[in-house]
């Protein structure tokens, strides 16, 4: 629908201005805090392994989160852009593993491997709501990547507080997200978790 379409547009234009001219301080205080809360989602600590991202310039920065998961000998998964519109996820240990890809996201160069409902994604977005909304950029990678409709890998949503608004405009091809955590709130399947 057009009006969705509209208000999604709406909501990233803003958002995204507000995370470009977040300063480097409070982007690395957020990203230690969102580490912490991450690491405490029993999902997250049972998960087989753990695919992240390599935060662009405006998006929440993962290296806290990486090398907790290092430290923790829980082996990470990087996406990158796959040939049939979906992402595949390859081992990388650290962000030196990986490569300059599309749309400037550093991406992994080994061999992908296949995800499974023992494994955890954090995702990365530009708004996030409390019951598993959410709005990326636009290209629809990962709704792609997992549909609705089937079982995937426990999908965790990580941004800053801001992001986390009243109700992110969705349609029937939007993904939910299994968890939504923020450097000041942690919601599990639309319930608050206290840390």
């Amino acid at each position: 629908p057009e009006a969705v379409l509209v208000e999604k547009r709406a909501m990233r234009v803003a958002l995204q201005a507000v995370r470009a001219s977040l300063p480097a301080e409070r982007a690395a205080a957020a990203a230690e805090s969102v580490a912490r809360r991450v690491l405490a989602l029993p999902a997250v600590a049972a998960a087989e392994r753990v695919g992240l991202y390599a935060a662009l310039p405006d998006e929440l920065p993962t290296g806290p989160l990486l090398e907790a998961l290092r430290q923790l000998r829980k082996p990470t998964l990087f996406p990158r852009c796959g040939r049939d519109g979906r992402l595949e996820f390859a081992p990388a240990a650290h962000f030196e593993d990986l490569r300059a890809g599309r749309y400037g996201v550093a991406e992994p160069v080994a061999a992908a491997v296949a995800l499974s409902d023992r494994d955890c994604v954090v995702v990365p977005g530009v708004a996030f709501d409390r019951h598993g909304g959410r709005l990326g950029r636009g290209r629809a990678w990962y709704d792609r990547t997992f549909p609705a409709a089937s079982p995937t890998p426990t999908l965790v949503g990580v941004g800053y507080a801001f992001q986390c608004v009243d109700a992110v405009p969705v349609t029937a091809e939007d993904r939910r997200l299994d968890a939504v955590v923020t450097d000041e709130e942690t919601w599990w399947r639309g319930r608050e978790v206290r840390p």
